[in-house]
C-alpha cells in the first residue's frame, strides 16, 4: 500500500542492499524509516534486528525489512519480539508465502545469498500479497502467543 512507511534495517554487510531498497521504496511510493546501519563499518546484527523489531512492536511501522549477510542472524533477532513475524525469503515465491500463509511483517533478506533483482522481486511480492486468513488465522494467532 503506496503512502505506507516502511521500515528497513541492516548490519554492515547489509548496508548496500539497504540503500538500493530505500531507494526502491521510495520510487514505489513508501515512506521509509531507516533504522541503520550508516555504513559497512563492522556492527552486530542482533542491535539492528532489535531496534527494528521494536518499531514494529511499538506500532511505528506496520511492516519492516531486515538485511545481514544472509538474512539469518537479523531475523533471529527480531523474531525475539512476540509481535514480529520475520520471514527469511530467497526469492518472490516464499515472500509471497510467507505473507499469504503466515501473516509476515518483517522481510529478511540475505545480501551475501540473494542477488540484488531477486532481493527487489521479493521485496515487490513482500508488499504486494496480503494475509489469506482463514485456515491460516489460528496458526498465526499461536505465534504469539
Amino acid at each position: 500500500m503506496a503512502g505506507e512507511i516502511i521500515a528497513i534495517a541492516s548490519d554492515h554487510a547489509g548496508f548496500e542492499y539497504k540503500d538500493v531498497l530505500k531507494r526502491q521504496l521510495t520510487d514505489w511510493g513508501y515512506g521509509v524509516l531507516d533504522l541503520g546501519t550508516d555504513s559497512t563499518a563492522s556492527v552486530d546484527y542482533p542491535d539492528f534486528g532489535r531496534r527494528l523489531a521494536q518499531a514494529v512492536a511499538e506500532g511505528k511501522v506496520r511492516r519492516g525489512v531486515i538485511i545481514c549477510g544472509t538474512g539469518i542472524g537479523i531475523s533471529i533477532a527480531a523474531n525475539r519480539e512476540p509481535k514480529v513475524r520475520a520471514a527469511l525469503c530467497h526469492d518472490a515465491t516464499s515472500a509471497r508465502l510467507a505473507r499469504q500463509h503466515n501473516d509476515a511483517n518483517v522481510l529478511a533478506l540475505g545480501a551475501r545469498l540473494t542477488g540484488l533483482e531477486v532481493a527487489r522481486d521479493t521485496l515487490r511480492a513482500f508488499l504486494d500479497t496480503e494475509f489469506e486468513g482463514g485456515r491460516h488465522q489460528g496458526r498465526v494467532a499461536k505465534l504469539g502467543a
